[in-house]
């Protein structure tokens, strides 16, 4: 058998090379994957992978007829007799697609199975140093959907080994507004752009994609405790329409939007996500977590063992929800940010106040209060001073000279212009009343 599948292949290669001698290009991809087939019919892989190799590298081989090889081998990948032969499979088609623009989506997709294949076997860095070799973003005949699932896998296995500072560098080669669906200009590129291919039967759909890109950076994100671009994250999942359909998904996320929301330092985007978020009308299925909300909008001190009795239950149940659980770290962060929230309010109604008195109203003891508020000036969240001599907290503004004088200078002004006001009108009831007694 050996010998006639040996003389069958000669034939052909004599075939190939006359007819790609005569540049005849349908007639030398034929020969070629004649050639593959009658390999692969005989299930001699070790001479496939061999001819894959000798037909590529013949003199003035015809970039079309690599690219039949190529594609028509990678349809073999799948019915190999063992992992051995398929990797070997791969790393062949892999040498012959090296540095040809022609096959350079193949080489991507042959690179992403060979990667999977090292994962499998649990050598995630492998995989990983793998798919960090292909810039798909530079491959202009990739369809859109295949190249962000391909960055977003670039991400994923960085993540998987922890090197989160490049699975930060690879997430930004996917803008936010690629996934924004415009119906007009994707059917006008389908009619008039036909190098671009069709995305694989395996690649999700865009609104799939966004869903997978925004979890995956919720991950990087946890990891940094950066609560307000979690609860972005989640702002961005639970409007994608599949979601907000099911209640059995936009619950679960709803509640971990408020809860990172909680989490998140006070800053003018995280109030404005709170406000936004309080005017969603699906917040009514979740009481609890409205009041929440309203109890950080609304300037009053919060007690934090009422709020943790009240909430302790739920915080708790969040590891068996969409997310997972919020963990000990996030605990601490929330009691963190009722003490913020509590001096924020005290600020609002005092000027100057005993320190024992401030340590009274949040509920610490003199030294905590202290250390509070101090890391909260250094943040520049809030301007106050404290007097240990005295023992008096302050809140004003020290003011510097030009603002003081700028101050007096308005006000001046404003006491003018009512002396001003002042003197029209008793000119003006003088008139009246003159007026009046010559009548």
């Amino acid at each position: 058998m050996a010998e006639i599948l040996e003389a069958q292949v000669e034939a052909l290669l004599n075939v190939e090379k006359q007819m790609r001698n005569a540049n005849e290009v349908a007639e030398t991809k034929k020969a070629v994957c004649n050639i593959l087939s009658l390999c692969f019919e005989a299930r001699a892989w070790k001479m496939l992978n061999d001819q894959i190799v000798l037909l590529s590298k013949r003199r003035g081989q015809l970039k079309q007829a690599v690219t039949a090889i190529v594609q028509q081998a990678m349809q073999y990948i799948d019915q190999t007799p063992d992992l051995e032969t398929r990797i070997e499979l791969i790393k062949t088609l892999n040498t012959v697609s090296a540095g040809k623009i022609y096959v350079e989506i193949e080489r991507a997709r042959l690179i992403k199975s060979l990667a999977k294949i090292k994962e499998e076997q649990g050598l995630i860095d492998e995989a990983a140093e793998l798919m960090q070799e292909i810039a798909v973003e530079t491959f202009g005949a990739m369809a859109k959907t295949e190249k962000i699932a391909f960055i977003l896998e670039q991400v994923r296995l960085c993540l998987d080994r922890q090197d989160y500072v490049r699975a930060q560098i690879l997430s930004r080669r996917i803008s936010p507004r690629a996934f924004e669906v415009d119906s007009s200009k994707a059917e006008l590129k389908h009619k008039g752009d036909a190098v671009v291919e069709v995305a694989p039967a395996d690649i999700p759909s865009l609104l799939q994609l966004k869903r997978i890109y925004y979890e995956l950076m919720i991950r990087y994100y946890r990891h940094h405790n950066e609560y307000l671009e979690v609860c972005r994250c989640y702002k961005a999942i639970y409007g994608i329409p599949s979601v907000k359909e099911d209640p059995g998904q936009w619950i679960p996320i709803l509640r971990k939007i408020c809860w990172y929301l909680a989490l998140a330092p006070h800053d003018p985007m995280q109030s404005s996500l709170l406000n936004s978020t309080l005017e969603d009308k699906n917040l009514s299925e979740i009481p609890k977590f409205k009041l929440l909300l309203k109890q950080l909008l609304t300037m009053e001190v919060i007690l934090w063992t009422t709020l943790w009795n009240e909430f302790e239950v739920e915080f708790a149940s969040e590891k068996n929800l969409l997310g997972g659980p919020l963990g000990e770290k996030a605990a601490e962060d929330l009691r963190q940010r009722v003490i913020e929230h509590n001096i924020l309010v005290v600020s609002e109604y005092y000027s100057r106040i005993s320190l024992k008195r401030f340590a009274e109203l949040l509920c610490l003891s003199l030294q905590d209060a202290e250390k509070h508020l101090s890391d909260m000036v250094v943040s520049k969240a809030l301007v106050a001073k404290i007097d240990r001599a005295t023992g008096v907290v302050c809140f004003q503004v020290v003011k510097d000279s030009n603002a003081v004088l700028n101050s007096w200078s308005m006000n001046l002004e404003k006491l003018l212009g009512l002396v001003e006001k002042s003197c029209h009108q008793i000119h003006k009831e003088t008139i009246v009343h003159k007026a009046a007694l010559k009548v």
